[in-house]
């Protein structure tokens, strides 16, 4: 199992703003595009993915379950209902949103279902989002860790998350950042904006080449043709040691989205 290491993310963008946006993104290269139920943009997403001309099998498509539909029998059918405002018969990868404790659907119930989306072959891989180490664990024994494909989860340089990420390494579980650049916050720190200058790149671009250097699959947003081109241009930077442990430093444990009810406590 493997997941693409830079894709499309389409959070907060609806109508003809995500079709702009996706398209674009398919336009410049990107192969990846990220979305969810809760977004209500997966049928915007389709008609992009539609007009875009790529082909389906060039591409990665991500969505992701919300909680109102945890239980096995709403599982499944909502799965089907994305697919087709995806205009797809399946997608490459499909997440249980946020573990959501406490509201009423046991873990081991909405983990089995996503494996038998999976065994129906709605989705060719699984993975869980926002999910603790504890809850990891749980997804483990639910389904076994060769079948989560990644957790995907907030990361930024302000937000590191050492203990969780280095477990999902050891499990083999791939990591995904969401929020690198936390809300653009980062964009004006002084430290990243020095190792910019120093290799003639972007702020942008130097966080999602942290993120990408120490393993991890990056899904940054725009509305801009600009800044998704810029984006993809983090691939070739190769931030060195010394970057690398400026970065480190900056970790603040500061958390842009932590839902009551649907986040867990976390580690």
């Amino acid at each position: 199992m493997s997941i693409p290491s830079f894709g499309v993310g389409t959070f907060r963008l609806t109508g003809q703003t995500v079709i702009d946006s996706v398209l674009n993104a398919l336009d410049l290269g990107y192969r990846a595009v990220d979305t969810a139920q809760i977004y209500g943009n997966e049928a915007d997403v389709g008609q992009a993915i539609a007009q875009s001309g790529v082909a389906r099998s060039d591409l990665f498509v991500t969505t992701k379950v919300w909680t109102d539909n945890y239980a096995k029998s709403r599982l499944v059918p909502s799965l089907r209902e994305s697919l087709e405002k995806l205009r797809t018969d399946y997608v490459d990868l499909t997440l249980i949103h946020w573990p959501a404790p406490g509201n009423g659907v046991e873990l081991s119930e909405y983990m089995e279902a996503l494996a038998e989306a999976k065994a129906l072959g709605l989705t060719r891989q699984i993975g869980i989002s926002n999910f603790n180490i504890e809850l990891t664990k749980q997804a483990i024994s639910a389904v076994g860790k060769s079948e989560l494909a990644t957790n995907q989860i907030e990361l930024s340089p302000y937000l590191q998350n050492a203990k969780l990420t280095a477990f999902l390494q050891e499990q083999g579980i791939a990591v995904t950042s969401y929020m690198t650049l936390a809300y653009g916050k980062v964009l004006k720190d002084p430290v990243l904006a020095q190792i910019a200058q120093k290799h003639q790149a972007t702020v942008a671009q130097v966080a999602l080449a942290w993120a990408l250097q120490l393993g991890y699959a990056v899904i940054p947003s725009s509305t801009k043709r600009e800044n998704l081109a810029s984006n993809l241009l983090a691939r070739d930077l190769k931030l060195d040691a010394q970057d690398m442990a400026q970065i480190a430093a900056l970790e603040r444990n500061s958390r842009e989205v932590d839902p009551e009810g649907l986040a867990p406590a976390w580690d």
